[in-house]
């Protein structure tokens, strides 16, 4: 909530110090907003529930993978207003992982990754969070929450050291009406203030929600995760692109209004045998002419939910090397961190929440 939803839901203290005090977490007490107790029955009136941090998996390289439980309320009241008694609740439902990743150069800054929906309904072949299939959408409040939560626990102190990426669990812009508020209300000076420029939306290619994202007036940092160059293998590895081909994503991408000095970001998972070639990197960088971008390779990470492996160290710097080569550009290599905590790129899935309902992968798609 905004400070003029707050005024308009007639928070008794002043709408603008509520909300000051809610969005900076190294100013509460008890893990809990510091706030007069009947402003803050007001507030849990409204709705207000803070996740509670389930699990801290620390990785051996600095950065810890959080899983975050919200309270059932949250999303018990969706189910209330169905007609007929409500069903039980899922144990999966109110359960989403964040992953906390600081730097250890310059300022020390963190980046936090954190998740949008419960699960996925993208089915992209290389990703854990597809083992779920969506299971709902996390509310602007849930993401908010997180991020929060996140602070509150392991820092930074001020959100001038945070840099905050969509990336986690679920596709931002299948949820961009609660994606977009959220980062409205991280945005506000009031709150934590985070500049636009320090929050990137992941997307796996929904072109009319790219349309959508283009038109904000408080608009993040688009990254696309792409990960093949022609459409009959685009179309086996991320079912979404059966949808959206390559040249409409491309199209999109041509028309996205860049500011100075922005690039959009290309995500491409590297896959063993599968999309690595000298060809394919050659198509890559034939995709991305056209508009400002920058490139991210990330070699794929390994989980139980999909049988791929990475590239060779030799492998990924000879993609690299034919991609530069057909032409010049900005082009960096992620080494994914929390890979021993399952927490890397592709990997977070909730897994302890898995039970029954878990689905197995079916194998690699026909190449």
């Amino acid at each position: 909530m905004s400070p003029d939803d707050l005024r308009a839901a007639g928070v008794s203290a002043s709408p603008a110090g509520v909300f000051a005090a809610l969005q900076r977490p190294w100013r509460w007490t008890q893990e809990r907003p510091n706030l007069p107790g009947r402003v803050w029955a007001e507030l849990s009136a409204l709705g207000t529930a803070l996740p509670q941090i389930e699990q801290e998996q620390p990785s051996g390289d600095g950065s810890t993978k959080l899983r975050l439980r919200f309270p059932p309320s949250v999303y018990a009241r969706r189910s209330l207003r169905r007609a007929g008694a409500a069903p039980p609740l899922d144990p999966v439902e109110d359960r989403v992982e964040a992953m906390h990743m600081p730097r250890a150069v310059g300022t020390g800054r963190v980046t936090l990754c954190v998740s949008c929906q419960v699960g996925c309904a993208l089915g992209c072949s290389f990703c854990a969070t597809a083992a779920l299939g969506l299971r709902r959408q996390l509310s602007a409040g849930e993401i908010v929450a997180q991020v929060l939560v996140a602070m509150r626990a392991l820092g930074p102190r001020h959100p001038g050291e945070l840099t905050l990426v969509f990336m986690g669990m679920g596709e931002p812009l299948h949820n961009l009406t609660q994606v977009a508020r959220a980062i409205r209300i991280l945005a506000l000076p009031p709150g934590l203030g985070l500049p636009l420029r320090r929050i990137t939306v992941s997307t796996a290619g929904l072109v009319p929600q790219i349309d959508e994202l283009s038109r904000l007036v408080e608009r993040p940092l688009l990254a696309v995760s792409l990960n093949a160059t022609t459409d009959e293998l685009r179309s086996r590895l991320m079912p979404i692109n059966r949808r959206y081909p390559l040249g409409e994503l491309r199209a999109a991408l041509q028309r996205y209004p860049c500011r100075a000095r922005e690039r959009i970001t290309i995500e491409y998972v590297l896959l063993a045998g599968v999309n690595d070639s000298a060809e394919d990197a050659q198509r890559l960088a034939d995709f991305c002419a056209g508009f400002p971008h920058q490139i991210n390779l990330i070699p794929f990470n390994v989980h139980a939910h999909a049988p791929f492996a990475a590239p060779s160290e030799p492998a990924i710097d000879a993609f690299a090397r034919a991609l530069l080569a057909r032409r010049p550009c900005v082009l960096s290599v992620r080494r994914s961190r929390g890979q021993d905590v399952m927490g890397a790129c592709g990997q977070l899935v909730a897994a302890t929440a898995l039970s029954s309902s878990e689905r197995a992968f079916a194998g690699p798609p026909p190449l």
